[in-house]
C-alpha cells in the first residue's frame, strides 16, 4: 500500500489523534504561561531569583522525556495526568526567561512617570510592564509550543494522546505491512501541526501586539 493511500485509509483515525495532539500542547502551552509567567514576575526584580529560576527550568530540560515521564508515571499513573505534567515542565523555561527579560528590559522611565501620575505598583506590572513585555513572552511561548509538538510524540510511552501512537506503533511493527507508513503518517503530522500553530502565533503577535511596541 502506498503512502498515500495508507493515510486516506486511515484518515478519520489520523485527524483524531490530530486533534487530540494539538489540544494537549496548546493547553499545556497555556498552562506553562501561567506558571511560567507567574514565576517571572516573582523574580524579574531580583537577580539572584532570576538566576535561580532560568537555572531550574533549564535542569528540566536535561531530563530526558523517557525518563521523566517513568518517574512521573508511578505518581499520576498512565494516559493524560503524566503526559500534561511532563510537557507543563519542558514549556517552563523558554517562558520564564523571556518574561524575566521582558519585564526586565521595560524602560524605567516609563515605570517612573507611571507612578508619578498615581499608579500603584500592581497597576504599573499590569497595565505597563506586562503589556510592554508581551512580545517577549508571547515569544517565549511560541518556543515551547514548537518543543511540546515534538516531546508530546514520546507520551505515548505513557499512553498519552496525539499522533506518537502512530510512531511508536510504526516503530514498534518494523518490517511489517505498513509499520514506515505509520511512522511517517505520525511525523508528517507533527510537523505539518507545528508549523500551523506557529502562523497561529504570528497572527496573535500582530493583532494583540501594537504598532509602536512593534515597531521598537
Amino acid at each position: 500500500m502506498s503512502f498515500w493511500d495508507f493515510v486516506r485509509d486511515r484518515w478519520s483515525r489520523l485527524l483524531s489523534e490530530s486533534l487530540l495532539h494539538v489540544s494537549a500542547v496548546v493547553q499545556c502551552t497555556v498552562l506553562a504561561a501561567l506558571v511560567g509567567v507567574a514565576v517571572g514576575v516573582a523574580v524579574y526584580r531580583s537577580p539572584a531569583g532570576s538566576t535561580i529560576a532560568t537555572a531550574l527550568t533549564s535542569a528540566i530540560l536535561t531530563i530526558p522525556s523517557f525518563a521523566l515521564l517513568g518517574l512521573l508515571i508511578p505518581v499520576l499513573g498512565l494516559g493524560a495526568p503524566p503526559t500534561v505534567a511532563a510537557l507543563v515542565l519542558y514549556g517552563l523555561l523558554p517562558i520564564v526567561r523571556n518574561t524575566i527579560v521582558g519585564l526586565a528590559g521595560v524602560d524605567s522611565a516609563i515605570t517612573d512617570a507611571a507612578r508619578g501620575i498615581g499608579m500603584n505598583r500592581f497597576g504599573v506590572l499590569t497595565r505597563i510592564e506586562l503589556r510592554l513585555a508581551w512580545p517577549a513572552i508571547l515569544a517565549g511561548m511560541r518556543v515551547s509550543t514548537q518543543m511540546l509538538m515534538g516531546i508530546a510524540a514520546i507520551a505515548a510511552y505513557a499512553r498519552g494522546p496525539g499522533l506518537g501512537v502512530e510512531i511508536f506503533a510504526g516503530l514498534t511493527r518494523a518490517g511489517s505491512a505498513n509499520a514506515t507508513n505509520q511512522a511517517i503518517a505520525g511525523t508528517i503530522g507533527i510537523v505539518i501541526l507545528a508549523l500551523v500553530l506557529d502562523g497561529i502565533f504570528v497572527l496573535i503577535g500582530r493583532y494583540t501586539t501594537s504598532r509602536g511596541i512593534r515597531g521598537q
